[in-house]
């Protein structure tokens, strides 16, 4: 054998190999996706007995052995429908299907909600989910009537949609999570050809990029502005460690937020800004090696604190995206990052078992530890970043 076809063998047995590997890999990944939907309908099965009929179930008490519902106008209740379509588009199953429609009935009057921004969370995730996977118009229509709920909170003099009512502690903020809800407003601009609802989304965008974020990419919580001028009055935190720690949910918020903005309108400006904030969150010191965040990025009893999975899902299903606006090794960076963060939680560190949880899929997320308030227990949102981004990666990358 010459030199040359020689150095061509061993080129041909290294592709062979890469590509083997890489198939090897892929069907690994999509029998850990089946697995978990398979799973995820089994355990939303146990999940939805003996739910009360006008409450969504939002998190589980270990210590009563008691489901905690919310009543509708609560921000999450759309997180718990969402999953069911979510689960429902993966199985078919006619049982999911009906209780799927059994908690819409039960939320639609939030199309009209106005008490504060989370109507996207609420509207888009349910209503929204059932229209795409259905095209029945049914689900459609209360859609654009939760948009028009939602921009009714945009208040020209700081170009942002105030996130809670004027209070003791506040008077007119915005925080991070309410980046989340844009995507409402873009659909719909994109829907309908009515550009208003996109354009407060952009200014909303634009807003939340100057004021949120410090040199490094990290985000506050809450900004606080005059109602009257429209000018910055503090910079807080509500959920956080503190003022001026990087909160791990809200740094997801935000990841997710800007390269949901770059899908809508392909302006460079929050595709780079979220290629920074992702550098950010994935080169950080503490981030634990398993990626799963702990609550806070600053807490000073680190690593004696406890995890967020749901900063993790919805970081997980962010990289995904950012991944299908990126090349070479950014990209490869992105979709190894969100691969390892649904791999480590699908292990029954983070996985609960059949019947266990109360229901949900994932153990571990921490809601507001500053208030004492929902530490270390399942959250249904974690559940719907968690199934959104298994999704995302069987439709984008097998």
């Amino acid at each position: 054998m010459t030199r040359i076809n020689y150095l061509f063998f061993i080129c041909l047995i290294i592709t062979s190999m890469t590509a083997c590997n890489q198939s090897s890999e892929k069907n690994q990944m999509k029998d850990l996706i089946d697995e978990n939907f398979q799973f995820a309908e089994k355990q939303y099965k146990f999940l939805m007995q003996d739910l009360p009929d006008d409450l969504i179930p939002h998190s589980y008490d270990a210590e009563k052995d008691e489901k905690i519902n919310r009543e509708i106008s609560w921000w999450t209740t759309g997180f718990y429908p969402g999953s069911l379509w979510l689960i429902y588009e993966q199985t078919e199953d006619p049982e999911i299907r009906k209780e799927a429609d059994r908690a819409l009935e039960i939320i639609e009057p939030n199309k009209n909600y106005t008490g504060n921004h989370d109507v996207g969370f609420m509207i888009f995730c349910s209503y929204g989910n059932a229209f795409r996977i259905t095209e029945d118009s049914t689900y459609y229509d209360p859609i654009p009537v939760a948009a028009d709920a939602l921009i009714s909170r945009y208040q020209p003099s700081m170009k942002s949609i105030q996130s809670w009512n004027k209070n003791q502690y506040w008077d007119q903020p915005v925080i991070i999570d309410n980046m989340m809800n844009l995507e409402l407003l873009n659909w719909v601009s994109d829907e309908t050809g009515d550009d208003q609802y996109k354009e407060i989304a952009i200014n909303h965008a634009n807003t939340t990029l100057e004021n949120h974020y410090r040199d490094d990419y990290s985000s506050y919580h809450v900004v606080d502005y005059d109602p009257e001028t429209g000018e910055i009055t503090k910079r807080k935190t509500w959920q956080g460690y503190g003022d001026d720690s990087a909160w791990s949910r809200g740094q997801s918020w935000g990841l997710y937020g800007f390269t949901m903005m770059y899908r809508f309108t392909k302006d460079e400006k929050y595709l780079d800004f979220a290629k920074n904030i992702a550098d950010f969150i994935l080169s950080h010191p503490n981030l634990p090696e398993d990626k799963i965040p702990y609550w806070d990025f600053d807490d000073p009893d680190l690593p004696e604190v406890p995890r967020d999975v749901s900063a993790a899902t919805i970081m997980a299903s962010a990289l995904l995206e950012l991944g299908q606006y990126t090349n070479g090794e950014e990209k490869e960076a992105y979709i190894t990052a969100a691969e390892e963060i649904l791999k480590n939680l699908s292990e029954e560190t983070y996985r609960a078992a059949y019947q266990e949880n109360g229901g949900f899929i994932l153990k571990h997320s921490t809601g507001a530890l500053p208030l004492n308030s929902e530490i270390d227990v399942p959250l249904n949102y974690a559940d719907y970043y968690f199934l959104e981004a298994l999704k995302r990666y069987k439709d984008w990358y097998l």
